[in-house]
């Protein structure tokens, strides 16, 4: 399901199970040894994701280490980004001549609880989520903004090394379209070499799931 907001040259693989074959490589272990059952899970099947992902560019298996905020280091000269929630994990993966950096995001289609929305969306955010939900109520808007605004850290964070917060970008999200674009706040990227003004991305809703995805490409425009 991923796929389908992901652009051909960037591999998906997903699975709604914590299958058997999901298992870690001893360099791994580490990083989860003394995590609760479902945070093993997670990192477990979401490293074996990304392994069956990184296989789809003819790549071989390796071990998948954590940066210092949590973030997978990839392979060299590859892009990629991993999501997991309950009852779902993915990763989708591609080599940095077709992507400088990407983010996936899995949620629940579910409301975000109380408090959530106003503490990661700005003002003008909440009253535009607010009209979409009063319009289309069929649609969790508020779980979808939350969830863009992941795609753009996921996405943000391996080109400058440094964290954003939730309120550092505005999303505006397109109903009709299946997209999204998020703006920079201009402190956020003054003096940060490389820093991306504005980031689209691509969402859909399906099995229970919100999905979003940002692509940032090496061309002019972000196109996912």
């Amino acid at each position: 399901m991923i796929e389908r907001i992901l652009p051909v040259r960037v591999v998906g693989y997903e699975t709604s199970t914590d299958p058997p074959e999901a298992v870690l490589l001893a360099e791994e272990e580490p990083v989860v040894r003394d995590a609760v059952p479902k945070r093993r899970d997670e990192f477990t099947t979401g490293r074996y994701c990304a392994r069956r992902a990184l296989a789809g560019l003819g790549l071989p298996e390796r071990p998948l280490l954590s940066g210092p905020r949590g973030e997978p280091l990839w392979p060299e000269g590859v892009a990629g980004s991993i999501t997991h929630c309950d009852g779902y994990r993915a990763a989708a993966v591609a080599r940095t001549e077709d992507a400088v950096s990407l983010g996936i995001d899995a949620e629940p289609h579910q409301p975000l609880p109380h408090g959530i929305l106003e503490a990661v969306a700005l003002p003008e955010e909440q009253v535009r989520i607010a009209e979409l939900l009063r319009r289309d109520p069929g649609v969790r808007w508020d779980r979808l903004l939350f969830s863009a605004k992941e795609c753009v850290y996921k996405t943000w964070y391996p080109i400058t090394g440094r964290p954003l917060g939730f309120e550092e970008a505005t999303v505006d999200i397109d109903p009709a379209g299946g997209r999204f674009t998020a703006r920079l706040a201009e402190h956020s990227v003054r003096g940060v070499p490389d820093a991306p003004r504005e980031l689209t991305g691509r969402w859909m809703v399906g099995d229970g799931l919100v999905l979003a995805a940002i692509v940032r490409t090496a061309g002019p425009a972000d196109r996912p």
